[in-house]
């Protein structure tokens, strides 16, 4: 069985230990030769690495391992670019989710100004990368998951065109696992779905076991009463996402005939979510207080001591979607999975160009979008408002434009007006100098 080189840009992220214990779990379906980390945080990403190289001394010692911040190095001789980038790192997002709440507006990572932000710091590390595998591995398969990723699938769109890039996320994932327990499964394989949308966007129209019974009225029947917060829900689930999972009853209930993404409380519930927020106090912060610390201190513990028993890592099941990814794309296994790809037609009463969030069967010349046939007017006005958001952050990152900038933020669901929009847009642009292009 052949096996693979696999590098993962953003080898210093709080998530890269979970994904090479998910790799190395996964060994029997997508076998690997060699694993290098590629960061330009370099301090950071030795924190990480050394662990891992624990890790993989214990586990599979067969593997290659290296870690650089050399992109040739970095680059050459691999099959699969795993990227997770935040240019940025924790202190931008901090500042992408409190700007926006000054104004009391929503201040979330992907939606919104703070998500218009960080696609605006995204777009440049990506094409960086795309740019890189292109000159040292031209064969390679780019899977993307750095955030936000309806922007930055947008962008490679735009700008690559012809890269051999996918773009994916987990969050429905995520929330499949919630409806599967909801349903009595085991698993989300054992569901197959409809869904369609854009990214942190959609909605679920059909959802079936193995054998083709209707799960759709059990779920609903829950969904109902406690959203997607499941009869026995794991413990240390953040209080946080818990409320987003339970306000799901409250999204759902202007569609009841389908399911929907999350992240749609964000637009069709702004002031709750803003009512709710605490200014001073973010996701970010809870992110750097928490996982960041105990990543880096287990990190740093199994270093020290020279076996892994020493830390606390835990494997990221959510991530094992990317190894389908490569597992399909590697052995053309024609795997049905939702990816974010030019619509060209699978919605066929919306815009062709626009990146939308629809399964495809996934092989070794990349994915296949399944029809979606056409969409209602609901969703369709909500999406086509978004898309326009998304396009005109790329334009304005291309063009440098303040004033593209400013139409994207005031054509946000979340933003009440321009004059707010503007205020927010002045803020950001201050905190966003060292990374934005100069607006004109």
């Amino acid at each position: 069985m052949k096996k693979f080189s696999v590098v993962v840009a953003g080898g210093g992220s709080t998530f890269t230990p979970g994904i090479v214990l998910m790799l190395l779990a996964n060994q029997q379906r997508f076998p690997l030769r060699a694993i290098k980390f590629y960061d330009n945080d370099g301090a950071r990403q030795e924190i990480v690495a050394e662990a891992c190289k624990v890790i993989l001394k214990e586990q599979a010692p067969e593997i290659e391992f290296s870690y650089t911040t050399d992109p040739k190095v970095a680059f050459t001789d691999v099959d699969f670019v795993m990227a997770h980038i935040r240019v940025g790192k924790y202190p931008m997002r901090e500042k992408d989710e409190k700007i926006p709440l000054r104004h009391g507006v929503v201040g979330q990572e992907t939606c919104g100004p703070g998500g218009i932000a960080y696609g605006m710091r995204s777009i440049g590390g990506v094409l960086e990368i795309v740019d890189y595998m292109e000159k040292y591995s031209p064969n390679a398969w780019m899977l993307n998951y750095s955030n936000p990723a309806a922007i930055v699938a947008e962008a490679t769109r735009r700008l690559r065109p012809h890269s051999k890039i996918l773009n994916i996320c987990d969050m429905p994932i995520g929330i499949e696992g919630r409806m599967a327990q909801i349903a009595g499964l085991k698993s989300r394989k054992e569901m197959r779905v409809r869904y369609y949308g854009l990214n942190h966007f959609g909605w679920w129209t059909s959802i079936e076991d193995l054998q083709g019974n209707d799960l759709m009225p059990k779920i609903r029947e829950h969904v109902a009463k406690h959203g997607y917060v499941p009869p026995t829900d794991e413990p240390g689930v953040e209080a946080s996402w818990n409320d987003t999972f339970a306000k799901a009853k409250d999204v759902w209930a202007l569609d009841p005939s389908t399911f929907p993404n999350t992240y749609l409380k964000y637009y069709l519930y702004p002031d709750y979510v803003v009512a709710h927020a605490n200014p001073e106090h973010t996701r970010a912060n809870e992110v750097m207080e928490h996982r960041e610390k105990h990543v880096f201190s287990s990190c740093a513990a199994i270093t020290q001591a020279g076996k892994s028993s020493a830390g606390e890592l835990e494997i990221d099941e959510h991530a094992s979607y990317i190894v389908d990814l490569a597992t399909a794309i590697a052995f053309n296994t024609q795997e049905r999975m939702l990816l974010i790809v030019p619509n060209q037609g699978a919605i066929n009463n919306f815009d062709p160009e626009a990146m939308v969030e629809i399964p495809c069967l996934v092989g070794s010349k990349g994915p296949e979008p399944l029809t979606v046939g056409k969409i209602p007017l609901f969703q369709h006005g909500l999406m086509s408002q978004q898309v326009a958001v998304e396009k005109l952050v790329v334009e304005a990152w291309v063009e440098k434009s303040y004033l593209k900038l400013w139409q994207a933020i005031t054509l946000s669901k979340t933003v009440p007006s321009a004059s707010v929009a503007k205020a927010i847009l002045d803020d950001l642009v201050e905190a966003n100098k060292d990374y934005w292009p100069e607006l004109k």
